[in-house]
């Protein structure tokens, strides 16, 4: 019974992490928020270290969460080529 037990706490706690991993970045900042403020309320933690405990459940996780990481590239090309930039089209044919 107590294995089942210990067994069914670690995969509740594997749930957990992967909902909060894959869950929206904006819906993880207010549930980090909520939950660092209950702690508070419930006098487990004082503001301050409620404080950096929202900031540290809030953070993403690397990949898969497209927020804050900065890997992806600007919308619009830096440099174009020259020949767009005359208004011609690279993949256009002209038979002349």
């Amino acid at each position: 019974m107590t294995q089942q037990l210990i067994v069914g706490l670690i995969v509740a706690a594997a749930a957990f992490y992967a909902v909060w991993r894959w869950m929206p970045a904006g819906w993880r900042r207010g549930a980090a928020h909520r939950l660092a403020a209950g702690t508070h309320r419930a006098g487990l933690v004082d503001q301050e270290r409620a404080a950096q405990l929202a900031a540290s459940l809030a953070k993403t996780s690397g990949c898969g969460s497209c927020d804050s990481c900065g890997s992806c590239g600007p919308k619009t090309p830096a440099n174009k080529p020259e020949s767009e930039k005359a208004g011609h089209s690279p993949l256009s044919t002209h038979s002349r």
